[in-house]
């Protein structure tokens, strides 16, 4: 099997449950389908159209969630270091521009959302603070120019 996908367990449970609906929505969709159908010339039928391509998008969006989910390993069940910043740490940190105090959660693209302060290991941010321990001073190159981040402090979910 080729890379691993690492997941949390809350993101695994996330891409299960997505799994199950995905599963009740074709069923749904290949009823619509069949609806459609019995309304005669599907030619020129919208609904039946609209409900193949439902079906494509849906089937396509099981595909990916099956392959990410035959190759996942949540992270909890690995033997991660807790002293320096990798994937499944939170970390607290201070903005040394403006004072501020952010924490972000270290996590796979997969699970990566910024509303929920999870932030991608791959991205600019999370790449400059991967290896890193408490304590430290980073500096970070993104696009709008360089972050100044002090570590605060490096946790791991429980």
């Amino acid at each position: 099997m080729a890379d691993h996908v690492y997941l949390t367990r809350a993101g695994y449970e996330k891409l299960m449950k997505e799994l199950d609906q995905l599963k009740s929505e074709k069923i749904k969709i290949s009823k619509a389908i069949g609806e459609a159908r019995l309304q005669g010339d599907i030619s020129e039928n919208a609904e039946y159209d609209a409900a193949k391509e439902a079906q494509a998008h849906n089937v396509a969006r099981m595909g990916e969630v099956e392959s990410k989910l035959a190759k996942v390993r949540i992270i909890e069940d690995e033997n991660i270091p807790s002293d320096k910043i990798y994937i499944g740490a939170i970390v607290t940190l201070k903005d040394l521009k403006t004072e501020e105090e952010l924490q972000y959660m270290m996590v796979s693209p997969e699970e990566a959302n910024y509303e929920e302060n999870k932030l991608s290991i791959f991205s600019p941010v999370g790449k400059g603070l991967m290896g890193k321990s408490a304590e430290q001073e980073v500096e970070i190159k993104v696009p709008a120019g360089v972050l100044k981040y002090k570590i605060l402090k490096i946790e791991r979910s429980k």
